[in-house]
Protein backbone atom coordinates (compact mmCIF):
# COMPACT_ATOMS: atom_id res chain seq x y z
CA UNK A 1 0.00 0.00 0.00
CA UNK A 2 1.53 3.47 -0.81
CA UNK A 3 1.66 6.14 1.72
CA UNK A 4 0.55 9.68 1.55
CA UNK A 5 4.16 10.54 1.98
CA UNK A 6 5.02 8.74 -1.06
CA UNK A 7 1.62 9.83 -3.14
CA UNK A 8 2.59 13.04 -2.28
CA UNK A 9 6.53 12.59 -3.91
CA UNK A 10 4.81 10.77 -6.31
CA UNK A 11 2.62 13.75 -7.33
CA UNK A 12 5.16 15.87 -7.24
CA UNK A 13 7.32 14.64 -9.82
CA UNK A 14 4.48 14.02 -11.91
CA UNK A 15 3.42 17.51 -11.99
CA UNK A 16 6.94 18.42 -12.60
CA UNK A 17 7.11 16.55 -15.30
CA UNK A 18 3.65 17.71 -16.68
CA UNK A 19 4.30 21.31 -16.13
CA UNK A 20 7.46 20.60 -17.98
CA UNK A 21 6.66 19.10 -21.14
CA UNK A 22 3.44 21.77 -21.33
CA UNK A 23 6.53 24.49 -21.18
CA UNK A 24 7.94 22.43 -23.53
CA UNK A 25 5.50 21.73 -25.85
CA UNK A 26 4.19 25.53 -25.47
CA UNK A 27 8.19 26.70 -26.76
CA UNK A 28 7.63 24.08 -29.42
CA UNK A 29 4.52 25.60 -30.82
CA UNK A 30 5.78 29.43 -30.51
CA UNK A 31 8.72 28.95 -32.28
CA UNK A 32 8.92 26.39 -34.60
CA UNK A 33 4.82 26.76 -35.37
CA UNK A 34 5.91 26.69 -39.25
CA UNK A 35 7.67 23.53 -39.30
CA UNK A 36 5.14 21.61 -37.06
CA UNK A 37 2.09 23.13 -38.86
CA UNK A 38 3.45 21.56 -42.19
CA UNK A 39 4.39 18.13 -40.58
CA UNK A 40 1.05 17.97 -38.58
CA UNK A 41 -1.10 19.32 -41.89
CA UNK A 42 0.23 16.48 -44.17
CA UNK A 43 -0.01 13.72 -41.81
CA UNK A 44 -3.63 14.97 -40.61
CA UNK A 45 -4.81 16.32 -43.96
CA UNK A 46 -5.80 19.18 -42.10
CA UNK A 47 -5.77 22.65 -42.68
CA UNK A 48 -2.80 24.82 -41.21
CA UNK A 49 -5.76 27.87 -40.42
CA UNK A 50 -7.64 24.87 -38.35
CA UNK A 51 -4.36 23.42 -36.84
CA UNK A 52 -3.57 26.85 -34.26
CA UNK A 53 -7.04 25.99 -32.74
CA UNK A 54 -6.28 23.03 -32.50
CA UNK A 55 -2.93 23.57 -30.85
CA UNK A 56 -4.49 26.22 -28.56
CA UNK A 57 -7.35 23.86 -27.27
CA UNK A 58 -4.97 21.09 -26.60
CA UNK A 59 -2.29 23.20 -24.62
CA UNK A 60 -5.70 24.62 -22.48
CA UNK A 61 -6.94 21.11 -21.68
CA UNK A 62 -3.36 19.92 -20.97
CA UNK A 63 -2.69 22.76 -18.38
CA UNK A 64 -6.54 22.21 -16.81
CA UNK A 65 -5.93 18.31 -16.57
CA UNK A 66 -2.29 18.89 -15.22
CA UNK A 67 -3.48 21.40 -12.64
CA UNK A 68 -6.88 20.00 -11.28
CA UNK A 69 -4.81 16.30 -11.13
CA UNK A 70 -1.67 16.78 -10.88
CA UNK A 71 -0.57 20.07 -9.27
CA UNK A 72 -3.69 20.89 -6.85
CA UNK A 73 -3.33 17.46 -5.40
CA UNK A 74 0.20 18.10 -4.49
CA UNK A 75 -0.09 21.29 -2.73
CA UNK A 76 -3.14 19.77 -0.40
CA UNK A 77 -1.03 17.32 0.50
CA UNK A 78 2.02 19.43 0.93
CA UNK A 79 -0.10 21.83 2.86
CA UNK A 80 -1.13 18.65 4.85
CA UNK A 81 2.19 18.03 6.19
CA UNK A 82 2.80 14.84 3.84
Amino acid sequence: MITLSQLTELLGWASALNVGYLFFATLILMYMRGAVSSLHSKMFNIDEKELSAKYLDFLSQYKVVTLVFMVSPYIALKIMGY
